[in-house]
């Protein structure tokens, strides 16, 4: 048996503006290269009013009827879309969540190890999901796991800098137990 493999065939971007010979509407509502409105004019006219000032016919609203057209360079039409969708992904704000595991035999030394970690997560404005995963004869202590999460939570907000509130509250899926905790600034 012969298996025939097959290149994956590149993804085609959707150009961001249609410009000149692109327009297929057979008028536009113009705009010239001083950014005042001419009006509704058939795109060949339009195309030929750009060509004389050696500038492009470029499409910037295909949805009004007519499609509103604009006398421009492309080239830094293209760049400065481009720098302001840079600038917004730039200032998305990426927010994590980390996950911090509780049992029902934790110590203190490593609650408090926990509750400096989950502190520091919290103030990088990361969430936090907080889970107890009960095994073999632990699922008979249940009660216990709830006072432990609940406790936990209460530890965290009494750290000073920090506003802890539930952004989902204690849930209970099979032997698991969760909490998702955020900073509210």
């Amino acid at each position: 048996m012969r298996i025939k493999w097959q290149r994956a065939k590149p993804v085609q971007e959707k150009p961001l503006f249609k410009a000149n010979l692109q327009i297929t509407s057979p008028d536009v509502f113009l705009i010239d290269e001083n950014g005042e409105q001419i009006g509704k004019i058939s795109t060949r006219e339009a195309i030929s009013r750009a060509d004389e000032l050696g500038m492009d016919l470029v499409e910037v609203n295909p949805k009004s009827n007519p499609p509103v057209a604009k006398i421009a360079d492309l080239g830094q039409l293209k760049y400065e879309k481009e720098k302001k969708i840079h600038k917004q992904k730039v200032q998305q704000k990426k927010v994590e969540i980390k996950n911090i595991r509780l049992s029902l035999r934790i110590g203190q030394h490593d609650t408090d190890l926990r509750i400096s970690q989950a502190a520091k997560f919290l103030s990088r404005d990361d969430k936090i999901k907080l889970e107890i995963v009960l095994r073999g004869r632990e699922r008979q202590h249940a009660p216990r796991a709830q006072e432990i999460m609940l406790a936990f939570v209460k530890k965290l907000r009494e750290t000073p800098n920090l506003k802890v509130e539930l952004e989902q509250p204690l849930t209970r899926q099979g032997e698991r137990f969760t909490i998702i905790l955020i900073n509210k600034k």
